[in-house]
């Protein structure tokens, strides 16, 4: 009998189990801050930061002329004025982004995140579930294990210990 194989995958196995959590979830903050940050960006003007691209310009950021009508037709969520649904979303797409990204208020900021998402699931693209299941399961990673150590609320913590 070949015990190479079984020896293979128990190395690797244990190999990957040594993957640190703080990478895993750097990593996992990074992509789902990245999401909602570039999606709150398509609905604004006068604020333009993307670091991947080198995107920076900094003004007085207000809705994007095009952003109350994609609520009223598009993205229409029931018991939510478009004009009000609009100014939230673009807040929550800004707000917990940079608190996630941080590491700040993590799991509160991933748990405001799921809910937007599932509303976006529920009442706005229900055929999108591939991509929600990604991002809830990145939320749902945040929201149970935390931040990791490369966070602000991992130093608040050590430092009230």
């Amino acid at each position: 009998m070949n015990t190479a194989a079984p020896n293979l995958m128990t190395r690797l196995t244990q190999a990957f189990e040594k993957i640190p959590y703080s990478l895993i979830s750097l990593v996992a903050r990074f992509s789902i801050a990245a999401v909602f940050w570039k999606s709150g960006q398509t609905k604004v003007e006068g604020l333009a930061i993307d670091l991947v691209e080198g995107t920076f310009e900094l003004g007085m950021p207000h809705l994007a002329s095009s952003t109350v009508p994609l609520f009223q037709s598009e993205y229409r969520i029931p018991l939510v004025p478009a004009e009000v649904a609009a100014y939230m979303a673009t807040f929550a797409e800004h707000f917990f982004p940079v608190l996630i990204l941080l590491g700040l208020a993590t799991r509160f900021s991933a748990l405001a995140l799921l809910g937007m998402t599932l509303v976006i699931q529920l009442f706005v693209y229900p055929d999108a579930y591939p991509t929600h299941g990604t991002w809830i399961a990145l939320l749902l990673v945040l929201m149970a294990k935390g931040p990791g150590r490369v966070s602000i609320d991992h130093w608040i913590a050590r430092r009230w210990r």
